[in-house]
């Protein structure tokens, strides 16, 4: 995942406020954060230890007045090859001053590290159609998971795959076998609709589970093709 992306994106949140507290919180980069998170330096050494402690972990420190906006572009900030945790600094804040408080957390996270990879594990081939897996706080203390899933991937994958069936006796498509993924993935991409990309979120990993594979199966039924499936496999220029 691209750090610098994120913090671009609000580069101009961040330059507009300096909004330091009397409690010798700081305006500062905290990594991957959306706003303009604010930590005392106590609470800066415990995120940095945090961060540290789960590596498998994507962390992404979110401004209170930020939370909104982070869990409606979760799509953005990750990859389905880690777990994005979105954390705000008066959660981190906390963590670093309550001992209960912070053993709540990270016995949460504990947990989630195992459930992440067996739930991967359990999506079977359906992972590749996830663009991004997280998990998130609200302000009592319970845990909630999210999945952006596209749900036009699994249906694309079928019927280009069926294309390609029809031509494996083809020599030279075979041999460019690489180059054509390559092209086809360029092309889905360009013409991806926002209406594929859909999050999902649950109160457990289980629930989540059964909702991503539930969206997967709504992609795979429908029928109707976009630009992009009409276009690959119909008009690839093997002379290139």
């Amino acid at each position: 995942m691209n750090t610098n992306g994120i913090a671009d994106v609000y580069a101009s949140q961040i330059a507009a406020s300096d909004k330091t507290s009397p409690a010798a919180k700081t305006t500062k980069t905290y990594g991957k954060q959306i706003g303009n998170p604010q930590l005392s330096e106590k609470a800066q050494k415990y995120y940095e230890k945090l961060k540290k402690k789960y590596k498998n972990m994507d962390f992404i420190l979110v401004s209170a007045d930020q939370k909104e906006q982070a869990e409606a572009n979760v799509g953005k900030y990750g990859s389905n090859k880690s777990l994005i945790v979105l954390i705000d600094d008066e959660k981190i804040e906390k963590m670093a001053e309550d001992e209960s408080y912070r053993k709540k957390y990270e016995g949460i996270l504990d947990k989630a590290t195992g459930q992440f990879a067996q739930m991967k594990e359990s999506l079977g081939s359906n992972a590749d159609s996830v663009k991004a897996f997280g998990m998130k706080f609200d302000d009592y203390g319970n845990a909630s998971f999210f999945a952006v899933v596209d749900k036009s991937l699994a249906a694309q994958k079928d019927r280009i795959q069926q294309k390609h069936d029809q031509k494996v006796a083809d020599k030279k498509a075979a041999e460019k076998k690489a180059e054509q993924k390559e092209k086809q993935d360029k092309i889905l991409e360009k013409y991806k609709r926002p209406e594929d990309l859909v999050t999902v979120e649950a109160s457990s990993w289980d629930d989540l589970l059964q909702k991503i594979n539930e969206t997967v199966a709504m992609g795979r039924s429908d029928m109707v093709q976009s630009q992009a499936e009409t276009y690959v496999g119909q008009q690839f220029d093997y002379t290139i």
